[in-house]
């Protein structure tokens, strides 16, 4: 990257979200970092970057204390010497997203910011202000019905005004179609008219490509991770960056070992990828959730599985382990634990726990040094129990779904990790996704 773009600091409210923007920067030719941050002012990056994006793991916080996170995490940024800043969100605006932008707005002494939710290759647009989900009002989409952040409005202006105090507006589509230099002057007016947010239309691809042109030098931009798609590409062509070609993974090969799958995520997109794996024939294991409500039971249910998921790997089987997903038995498991005073967020948590703990485990037992997640929270759980802070983003497997390779990078002890969010992916991605961990 040429000196005129410095590093583009990047705040994200989780793990698969973090590697989802990293991505866009990687395959471009840039180098694009990603680490845990929790507030430590000794933070440094391992080595230099052109993207450097924090995960705060904010988005199921009280407002309050995801406003600190990104407002401590951005002002390290600022330190670190980055000159464009972006906000990374949830693709359907779930979570802290008016204290995330307002933070970030805050630490940086800034009033403006152009927001874009759009993803296009993953059924993300956004028309008339309105967002839909591969064609569906987001109301009326899978994610209305969230555990955590059930999703009842498809405005994002209306949605994110209820967060903030500052002012919000929607961009329309004609005024993109129209071309960069008309947005740009449709932007500059919003500025100028003292309103906070900008949300921008995007229907395709070729939206984003001129939304880019429009606003490659403002300074904060905040929504998905696919505007940066096409930041980069636009970086790459004005600054001559090559691309990357094949690259060879820094780390040993794990020959004869099954890859281990891990999937938490109550997320459609993932029960079926969890359903196209098994008509495959892949060894597969149901966690019972309802043994996770008693810690003795918990125990239990975690040695067995990886006992038997071990051995499998050590065989040389390829492993999907997952949590409860049919909606009668996730009914189940919340009835019983409401039963017992414990709360739909508890689940979550001993859920991801469990799911972390067997591969942590598997993966000291084994030797193993692959390793498929899916699901947010859960990866965040995963990579929380096997002590990962940093990862260099490493190669796309599908729209915004890459492999990170672990930092520091160690030959023996680094692991290649694909950290997948519940809702994204086709049918095929852990399918594609092992073959690209045992190619690598």
């Amino acid at each position: 990257m040429s000196d005129m773009y410095g590093m583009v600091g990047v705040v994200a409210d989780d793990i698969t979200g973090a590697g989802d923007i990293g991505i866009m920067f990687a395959k471009a030719g840039l180098t694009a970092d990603v680490y845990s941050y929790g507030g430590t002012g000794t933070f440094r990056p391992d080595s230099a970057c052109d993207a450097l994006v924090l995960d705060t793991d904010s988005r199921f916080d009280e407002p309050l204390a995801a406003y600190g996170k990104v407002f401590e995490a951005t002002r390290r940024l600022q330190e670190l010497g980055c000159t464009q800043y972006i906000n990374k969100t949830c693709s359907v605006f779930r979570g802290n997203i008016g204290p995330a932008f307002d933070a970030m707005l805050d630490a940086l002494g800034e009033s403006f910011a152009v927001v874009v939710l759009g993803f296009p290759k993953n059924g993300r647009t956004t028309v008339g202000g309105i967002h839909y989900v591969h064609g569906r009002k987001l109301e009326e989409s899978e994610f209305r019905h969230d555990p955590v952040h059930p999703m009842t409005d498809s405005d994002l202006a209306a949605i994110l005004r209820r967060q903030t105090s500052r002012t919000v507006a929607s961009v329309p589509f004609a005024v993109v179609d129209a071309g960069a230099e008309t947005l740009r002057a449709e932007l500059d007016g919003h500025r100028s008219a003292d309103v906070h947010y900008a949300i921008v239309d995007v229907t395709d691809q070729a939206a984003l490509a001129v939304i880019a042109e429009a606003v490659h030098d403002v300074k904060v931009l905040c929504g998905s991770s696919a505007l940066s798609e096409e930041l980069a590409l636009l970086r790459q062509r004005r600054t001559g960056a090559a691309t990357l070609a094949q690259r060879e993974l820094p780390i040993r090969r794990t020959a004869g070992l099954g890859v281990l799958c891990a999937a938490g995520s109550l997320m459609p997109q993932t029960a079926a990828q969890i359903a196209y794996m098994k008509e495959r024939g892949i060894a597969s294991y149901r966690i019972d959730t309802l043994r996770l409500l008693d810690e003795r039971e918990r125990e239990a249910e975690t040695l067995r599985l990886v006992e038997a998921i071990a051995a499998d790997i050590a065989r040389g089987v390829d492993v999907l382990y997952h949590s409860e997903s049919g909606s009668e038995q996730v009914a189940a498991v919340k009835a019983e634990a409401a039963r017992r005073g414990i709360d739909n967020k508890a689940v979550s948590r001993l859920v991801s726990g469990t799911v972390a703990a067997i591969a942590a485990e598997t993966l000291a037992r084994t030797g193993q040094n692959r390793l498929l997640v899916a699901g947010g929270d859960t990866s965040a759980a995963v990579c929380a129990r096997l002590g990962v802070t940093g990862m260099r983003v490493w190669k796309e497997i599908q729209p915004g779904l890459p492999s990170c390779l672990t930092l520091p990078v160690d030959a023996e002890r680094s692991l290649l990790l694909v950290l997948k969010s519940g809702s994204f992916g086709k049918p095929d991605f852990f399918e594609q996704a092992i073959a690209h961990l045992k190619q690598q």
